[in-house]
């Protein structure tokens, strides 16, 4: 029996290290191929012989990839921003306040969170023109300010948090505002992380947005700029320059899940549906 349960665990252990090889793999040679030379990069090799920073030098030449850097970063840090504030102050409403239509509302958000982006593209465009915002970092930030996922993932945080808690904040004189955020905050890191990780995710790497609402090629973000360098014919037929903006892109994103996976995940894992 004993030999029975060391195989089967022994062959989960080889099932999933070759998952994990087949996820980690394509990104281990994309890396190599940024500092790879052209000649090399065909060979699929996992680290060139020659490594190089000739590809990083070609693309800061060829476009203004660090300028965009800092533009996506702001955007994506501002968007998450207003997505935590009004993610959990709608959150907080929806859990812990009683009015009617609280549950229509809270179940017409959910809806929202099946249709696609797309379907709204033309009438955010419309009021983005008719704002005069077209060409304005509020072009990338306000359609994102809202999120109904955020909203979804603080309602559940907030009701798993004891009355009590609210009740003792408000004999202590605090207002709403004060218990969402000095109060109940503290006590949803987890949830805080998750929504500002996939918050900053989705706005970072948001390109069909960007390149309706922004023609100014010193407000493109760094997606919208990689994208047009790459299909725009600047990149010149070079694959590695275009490996090279592709890992410039993910890093952001890689570092920031790093850091903070293990509160992803466990927000993630205790995060449902409650009435």
């Amino acid at each position: 029996m004993t030999q029975k349960v060391f195989f089967v665990n022994f062959l989960i252990y080889v099932v999933l290290a070759m998952a994990a090889i087949s996820f980690i793999y394509p990104f281990i040679w994309m890396l190599g191929a940024a500092f790879a030379p052209m000649h090399e990069i065909a060979k699929m090799v996992i680290w060139p012989s020659h490594p190089g920073w000739g590809n990083f030098k070609t693309l800061v030449q060829k476009i203004p990839i660090v300028h965009s850097l800092f533009i996506s970063l702001f955007v994506a840090s501002f968007t998450t921003f207003l997505v935590l504030i009004t993610g959990s102050t709608v959150g907080y409403a929806l859990a812990k306040m009683r009015f009617k239509g609280r549950r229509l509302i809270f179940y017409v958000i959910v809806f929202t969170m099946s249709l696609p982006f797309q379907i709204t593209l033309i009438p955010n465009y419309i009021t983005m023109v008719n704002l005069h915002l077209v060409d304005t970092f509020m072009a990338l930030v306000v359609p994102f300010a809202v999120s109904a996922f955020a909203v979804l993932m603080f309602r559940q945080a907030f009701q798993g948090l004891p009355q009590a808690l609210i009740d003792a904040a408000r004999m202590d004189g605090c207002n709403e505002l004060e218990i969402i955020f000095r109060v109940l905050w503290p006590n949803i890191k987890p949830t805080l992380i998750t929504v500002a990780i996939l918050s900053f995710i989705g706005s970072w790497n948001e390109v069909l947005w960007p390149l309706i609402v922004i023609r100014n090629e010193q407000l493109m973000t760094m997606p919208q700029l990689v994208t047009l360098f790459a299909v725009g014919g600047r990149a010149d037929s070079q694959l590695g320059v275009k490996i090279a903006a592709a890992v410039l892109l993910a890093l952001p994103v890689m570092i920031a899940f790093l850091f903070f996976q293990k509160n992803f995940i466990r927000s993630m894992a205790s995060t449902g549906l409650k009435d």
